[in-house]
């Protein structure tokens, strides 16, 4: 079993429990590197509470929505996702917690239509996924208002998906392209009307090492047996405390090259 199955039973688990799903997101925060990379670039862009339309494309389980609705709770917020079944579990969720300013809604970023409505555009582990990609970059433009930011959170073609050529299989699955280069995802964010306001890899030397020991392995662990579930309380007993140092060093070391790349860019 890989990523995508098991971090599908993590969450079925704290679907109908606002308490363990706001549990379950500070988990996803702390052990997810890409999280401390997407968050710290959020707080480098703008300051708590500024007041802004915004636009979540893709927001999956949901954790960034929960993330920018706390940080931003006078912005208007709206988050999309292909699935279903994550919007209905999304709307549950927040309307539980007795958020007022975020709306759910299925959307298919091929096919969105905002015309100059949103401040900031937030896409993360998205656009790997998707084979119109130039198209979506196009839709995001459009989106945004003159001034406007797109980040997005995606593998590099440096050994993202942890694949290093097209003819690996994926430990993530489901995507359409290994990952991007700097120069390719540059080109095609400048030809959809946007440039480029900052560009950096993550998940280098520290990183890597990282995902392997605190997001790989125990996922392959887990993958086994349902069974086997119990024990990574005593596996993060060993490994946990030199995974975040190696996330921490990650973050705040300039990395020339990684897996991983978190681009801001600006509607011109």
């Amino acid at each position: 079993m890989k990523y995508d199955p098991v971090k599908k039973v993590f969450g079925d688990i704290v679907s109908d429990n606002t308490f363990f799903r706001k549990i379950f997101y500070r988990l996803l925060d702390l052990m997810f590197l890409r999280s401390w990379h997407v968050r710290k670039k959020i707080r480098e862009l703008y300051p708590k509470n500024k007041v802004m339309n915004i636009f979540d494309a893709g927001m999956g389980f949901g954790q960034y929505t929960y993330f920018l609705a706390k940080r931003f709770p006078d912005s208007d917020i709206l988050a999309i996702d292909v699935k279903e079944d994550q919007v209905d579990d999304c709307k549950k969720f927040f309307t539980k917690c007795g958020f007022k300013n975020v709306r759910f809604e299925i959307g298919d970023l091929t096919k969105i239509d905002y015309n100059m409505q949103f401040d900031f555009i937030l896409c993360v582990d998205v656009m790997e996924h998707i084979v119109e990609d130039e198209l979506v970059f196009r839709n995001f433009s459009r989106a945004l208002k003159k001034g406007g930011m797109l980040l997005v959170n995606t593998p590099s073609n440096l050994g993202g998906s942890d694949a290093h050529s097209d003819d690996d299989e994926s430990f993530i699955e489901e995507h359409a392209r290994i990952g991007y280069s700097k120069e390719d995802i540059t080109e095609k964010v400048n030809r959809a009307g946007m440039e480029v306001h900052s560009f950096d890899y993550t998940y280098g030397k520290y990183g890597t090492i990282s995902w392997r020991f605190g997001i790989k392995y125990p996922i392959l662990i887990a993958g086994v047996s349902k069974f086997l579930i119990l024990l990574l309380p005593f596996y993060y007993l060993f490994t946990l405390w030199f995974v975040l140092i190696f996330m921490w060093l990650d973050v705040h070391t300039d990395n020339k090259e990684g897996t991983g790349i978190t681009m801001v860019s600006k509607k011109i």
